[in-house]
């Protein structure tokens, strides 16, 4: 040990030189294998958090993996099942919507934009039917309602819409979750949106 604590790497091989770590600074030299490369930055990638098959591809280019190998890697991962962009869309609505109650509008962007297909997003927001979308709208739009007591009505109304709009919730549900929360605390002027 050294006098830090911590171990010295042990010499290996011939002349005391070790293989690169895939992935690492030393594997930049020019004898480094892409292919392991790529295989390495993937597995730690989808080690860290699931990803989308779009979002490694990203990964590969921007570390120089050339396009042939990057390409023949992720198609391997997805042969073995470790990268599944439908089943990572159905990951992600389910817990967006749970945790955070994103409508369907909202989920389909950000899965766009983390390069889901049309098909798999469409396929995993039919976890999500109108009344889910609109018991998750009602509960935000009660607990956003004890922040605006003390306003006038028109004042609450439009904060509460507002911050329903924000999240991405069409007008109709805002608008029907906003006078439920509003009257249900004994705010009779909820009047029409």
């Amino acid at each position: 040990m050294t006098t830090t604590g911590r171990r010295r790497p042990r010499a290996g091989g011939a002349g005391g030189r070790q293989a690169p770590t895939p992935g690492s600074a030393a594997d930049d030299s020019p004898d480094a294998d892409p292919a392991e490369v790529a295989r390495t930055l993937v597995l730690r990638s989808l080690n860290a958090a699931p990803r989308t098959r779009a979002q490694l591809a990203d990964l590969l280019a921007s570390r120089g993996v050339p396009d042939g190998v990057a390409l023949a890697c992720l198609d391997r991962f997805e042969e073995l099942r470790l990268i599944d962009d439908a089943e990572y869309a159905r990951m992600w609505v389910r817990s967006r919507h749970e945790q955070r109650g994103l409508p369907r509008r909202t989920l389909a962007f950000e899965l766009t934009r983390k390069g889901v297909g049309r098909e798999d997003i469409d396929a995993a927001l039919e976890l999500i039917d109108d009344d889910d979308e609109f018991e998750a709208a009602r509960v935000l739009a009660h607990r956003k309602a004890g922040a605006t007591n003390g306003l006038a009505p028109h004042v609450r109304r439009r904060r509460l819409m507002g911050a329903l709009l924000r999240r991405g919730y069409s007008t109709e549900v805002a608008s029907r979750a906003v006078a439920e929360a509003l009257t249900d605390e004994g705010d009779d002027d909820v009047g029409g949106w």
